[in-house]
């Protein structure tokens, strides 16, 4: 009998720890409504294949002139200037070895994206090209532990007029902003990784199940639009009521069924018929 309450003890820590780890922001949070119920073209509204390259000015300008969100990565040069790009490595779009961290400004300036005209873009000229006309998620490209990016990118949203919010996978960047910006709207970016097989280990197990929510105590969970059923995620957004972007919609058939799921929606290849759900 001792063992079984001891046992039965046990189970209710674990399960309010685990309650308590997965819990977004619950007090003083910031309007997210301005957000939901919107459409944002994945790294703009670009075709690789079509000469419009992913985070390239072009694409940026056709999602503001077709009236979407957008969503855009940013990353930090050598010398650190905050530029738009996905990719850790050039290789891919640029068809050239290292990282943006290894190049400055100046360099990655002399690289074209994927095969066209188009230049790496900085920040402060894709934020001069929106000029507040459209909503912006902007995703911290962070792989390790150095969080240089983040006062580097707030210097440049601070001054913008426009609507935005931030998001990363990694939890020290959003709490970057939990400790310095809480009056920004800030997301936990994750993933369901084991399922993925693309990374294995403690730290994507905790990602995948939200457990380092303690950390960044996000104000809106982004996940990949295929796995809607993690407990986690169901649970903040049902239990706690934060907000639930999907990431990356690529069918008007898995848009449909991300709608009743998530209040965000992150697309790609495709073209939406509204520009709102």
């Amino acid at each position: 009998m001792k063992i079984l309450l001891i046992l039965f003890i046990c189970i209710v820590i674990l399960t309010v720890l685990y309650f308590l780890m997965i819990m977004p922001r619950m007090m003083y949070k910031p309007d997210t409504l301005p957000f939901t119920g919107r459409l944002y073209a994945h790294r703009g509204l670009h075709d690789n294949r079509a000469g419009i390259p992913e985070n390239s000015l072009i694409a940026f300008r056709r999602a503001v002139e077709e009236g979407f969100g957008i969503e855009l990565d940013v990353q930090l040069t050598g010398d650190g200037i905050p530029v738009v790009f996905h990719d850790f490595t050039l290789k891919r779009i640029c068809g050239t070895e290292g990282k943006p961290g290894e190049y400055t400004y100046e360099e990655l300036r002399k690289l074209r994206l994927c095969g066209t005209q188009e230049q790496i873009p900085k920040l402060e000229e894709v934020l001069q090209l929106v000029d507040g006309r459209v909503p912006l998620i902007v995703e911290l490209k962070i792989e390790r532990t150095d969080m240089s990016l983040c006062p580097a990118v707030d210097r440049l949203l601070s001054a913008y007029q426009g609507l935005y919010c931030i998001e990363s996978f990694n939890p020290l960047a959003v709490f970057w902003y939990r400790r310095h910006r809480r009056e920004v709207v800030r997301g936990q970016l994750s993933d369901a990784f084991l399922k993925e097989g693309e990374y294995v280990g403690t730290i994507s197990f905790l990602l995948q199940n939200l457990l380092l929510n303690w950390v960044s105590r996000p104000d809106f969970i982004a996940y990949n639009c295929k796995y809607p059923k993690i407990l986690s995620r169901r649970i903040c957004r049902s239990l706690y009521h934060s907000k639930a972007a999907a990431w990356t919609i690529r069918s008007r058939e898995q848009l449909a069924e991300a709608k009743k799921h998530f209040d965000m929606f992150i697309f790609d290849s495709f073209m939406p018929t509204n520009h709102t759900c």
